[in-house]
């Protein structure tokens, strides 16, 4: 279906309401020292550009975003690389007729740091999302990664400035950075985010980049928060992806990982139910509780948008987060110092 019968389709759906439908308002959060505000709760849109995923419908993902919009999640987070551009589509599909209360923010990826490519993918992520200006934008990934040519970041970092300087872009945000990385751009401008592979299952970011985020006011854009659904302990011991599906390759689900991540689920259970509330909420509730850090949540479908948005209300005693922290070590304990939580060939 084209996007312009998906908005008349969402539209039809949502009846045109512009207020918030389910009545919850989420508390926003400063995001680094920007005058930007967003929820601590994110709406993740990787999954919406159906690159590296299966059985993924637009008129879902478009009712997904939309049906988070209203559960009061309003910072949107996507990238040009999801979907070559189609997730951006996606995202103005669903919220461009509410623009001026959403926060939008997305991604140059790592082949286009040079200068003129920054620009020209900013120009492109504008475009996409119709929209004359952008919130949030972030590098990627670090120059070099996926076998990209090495730009300098302090030629990244001027392009970044200008647009920001030009008012196409209101805050800058980098992705998938090592502390040293992130302390090298932040030389060259205001770093405002930092946005790494974080969940109760997978903490590097609590060694390496956390403390310096704490230090400089750098708000960490948790993604994965849920280890890519492994966190809803809707897999089953032994369960098989389809072709295609990046989870595949995620460590997560590999081997003795996948064994101690059901024996830590089943130890979650217990505060699940006490809380009378989903795996998954309490995961995220828990990663929304740790220093600076917000979850970028992904939803296939509006239901999964709603049950995220909830995690939001759940507040978790000082000994529920310790309880919850060990719970967490089963699983990572056992991992090695590797930060990228794929085995990518």
């Amino acid at each position: 279906m084209e996007l312009g019968r998906l908005k008349h389709y969402l539209e039809h759906y949502l009846g045109k309401e512009h207020g918030n439908k389910f009545g919850k308002n989420m508390e926003k959060r400063r995001l680094g020292t920007s005058d930007v505000q967003i929820t601590p709760i994110l709406m993740g849109t990787w999954q919406a550009g159906k690159r590296m995923w299966v059985g993924i419908d637009d008129t879902e993902s478009i009712k997904a975003i939309r049906t988070a919009y209203e559960a009061g999640i309003t910072t949107i987070d996507t990238a040009e690389v999801y979907g070559e551009g189609h997730s951006e589509r996606i995202v103005a599909a669903a919220l461009a007729d509410v623009r001026d209360k959403v926060e939008y923010a997305t991604k140059v990826f790592a082949n286009h740091l040079k200068y003129n490519l920054v620009i020209e993918a900013c120009e492109n992520s504008l475009k996409n999302l119709q929209t004359d200006y952008i919130d949030l934008y972030q590098i990627h990934w670090p120059s070099g990664s996926f076998g990209s040519e090495i730009v300098p970041i302090e030629e990244t970092m001027r392009a970044l400035n200008d647009l920001k300087t030009q008012g196409k872009i209101r805050a800058i945000g980098v992705s998938n950075f090592s502390r040293t990385q992130l302390e090298a751009a932040s030389q060259y401008g205001r770093i405002d985010s930092l946005q790494p592979p974080y969940s109760l299952f997978w903490r590097y970011v609590e060694t390496d980049t956390m403390p310096y985020c704490i230090e400089q006011q750098i708000s960490i854009l948790a993604y994965s928060p849920l280890a890519q659904g492994l966190l809803t302990g809707k897999f089953a011991p032994g369960h098989k992806f389809a072709a295609g599906d990046n989870r595949t390759d995620n460590k997560l689900f590999q081997g003795d990982n996948f064994v101690h991540a059901h024996e830590a689920l089943e130890k979650l259970r217990p505060i699940a139910k006490s809380h009378n509330c989903t795996l998954a909420e309490i995961a995220i509730a828990w990663l929304i509780s740790q220093p600076q850090t917000n979850a970028i949540v992904g939803a296939r479908h509006p239901e999964q948008a709603l049950t995220n948005a909830k995690a939001a209300s759940i507040k978790l005693s000082p000994q529920e987060l310790e309880q919850i922290d060990a719970i967490g070590r089963i699983v990572t304990d056992h991992l090695d110092n590797n930060p990228v939580m794929w085995n990518w060939s």
